[in-house]
């Protein structure tokens, strides 16, 4: 007759406590707060839980007892991949881990797709607080996370009173760009610009849609650039805007192609990300159009690829930008006032930006 195996008890907290001669406490402490046992107390609790089969505290018991998850969320309202396919978002992405790994904390990635109305990913995120990072001002996931009552920091956008945020000045940024071109003599510009608002529009963009964007990075970018261009004579409203509502260089390719396609005699285009500026400059370059004798483009970010490219672009520290906002969220418990950290910006002139050529220069000149 065959007898059921027996199968061994998992060892607890109790059982090793036990087994070892000392106090739940001090069996807690070797995983919990290694400081408060010596070296060798700490090694003798570990090696014998490995050998009865002790899987160590049990974390959502922890987390009920100490009301802490031990984890940051980041709120990204775009699909997962974006996070990992994005070079700025990657950026952001890495200061934030890295700002975790130095505070021993985990980064649990909570993504939202645009348009979808479900929140309830953020209200069963399990974590201390979140870093919110770039979403228009009426997402409901934004939303969502203000009613937790955990600290939150924004990424770039919105602006929300009473909320820490880190970005750069969008405003300022913008408009040293737009001198370097009004300087260069350029009048007939047109612009490529990343989504506006949650409702889909790959298409031009009427002035009613700029002024009322819900993402106020793109909209302060439009904004400072009709200043500035009005300030040198040029009509803001002849300026042809495309909008792409997904952020590659395939769509920043196509914004290019149908703005060119309408305004021929455009001799700048302006980009309000360096993604959209590689697309704009493979469309250049299918046309025949070389860059920046018949054709300056610009960006803005500062990735990599665009320095390799040699784009004329506003930089801004991407990683560095992460880890602000990441120490900050952490040290939100030392603080009775929200922070804001402005970060720094820097116009880099490549190779892509030049004087217009006239009409004839462009048309039948070499």
């Amino acid at each position: 007759m065959n007898r059921p195996m027996r199968t061994r008890r998992q060892a607890t907290l109790a059982s090793l406590a036990a087994e070892l001669g000392v106090s739940r406490t001090t069996v807690s402490n070797a995983y919990n707060r290694p400081d408060q046992l010596s070296p060798e107390l700490r090694k003798r609790v570990l090696e014998t839980a490995r050998r009865l089969g002790y899987p160590g505290p049990d974390p959502v018991a922890r987390s009920l007892r100490t009301r802490k998850a031990g984890a940051v969320g980041l709120l990204l309202t775009e699909n997962l991949s974006y996070a990992f396919r994005d070079p700025a978002a990657v950026g952001v992405l890495e200061g934030l881990a890295l700002a975790c790994e130095d505070a021993g904390v985990g980064l649990h990635l909570v993504p939202a797709s645009p348009g979808r109305e479900d929140v309830a990913a953020v209200h069963r995120a399990g974590v201390d607080g979140f870093v919110v990072y770039s979403v228009p001002d009426d997402d409901p996931h934004l939303a969502a996370v203000l009613q937790r009552p955990v600290p939150t920091v924004i990424v770039d956008q919105p602006e929300v009173e009473g909320v820490d945020r880190v970005g750069p000045d969008d405003e300022a940024a913008t408009v040293s760009l737009a001198n370097h071109l009004v300087a260069l003599g350029h009048r007939q510009v047109g612009v490529l610009c990343m989504r506006l608002a949650r409702d889909r529009n790959d298409d031009f963009v009427p002035m009613s849609r700029q002024q009322e964007a819900h993402y106020h990075v793109q909209r302060t970018r439009l904004a400072a650039l009709a200043r500035t261009f009005e300030a040198a004579g040029v009509a803001w409203e002849s300026v042809p805007v495309v909008e792409r509502f997904e952020h590659n260089v395939d769509d920043g390719a196509s914004a290019a192609r149908q703005l060119l396609d309408a305004h021929p005699r455009v001799t700048a285009l302006i980009c309000t990300s360096d993604i959209l500026a590689l697309g704009a400059l493979a469309e250049a370059g299918r046309r025949g159009l070389r860059v920046p004798a018949d054709l300056t483009i610009t960006g803005f970010d500062g990735i990599a690829e665009a320095t390799r490219a040699g784009l004329t672009t506003v930089h801004q520290p991407v990683l560095e930008k992460g880890k602000s906002a990441g120490r900050l969220l952490l040290g939100a418990a030392d603080r009775v006032a929200p922070k804001v950290i402005t970060l720094p910006t820097e116009l880099r002139v490549g190779t892509t930006s030049a004087p217009p050529r006239t009409a004839e220069e462009r048309w039948f000149g070499p």
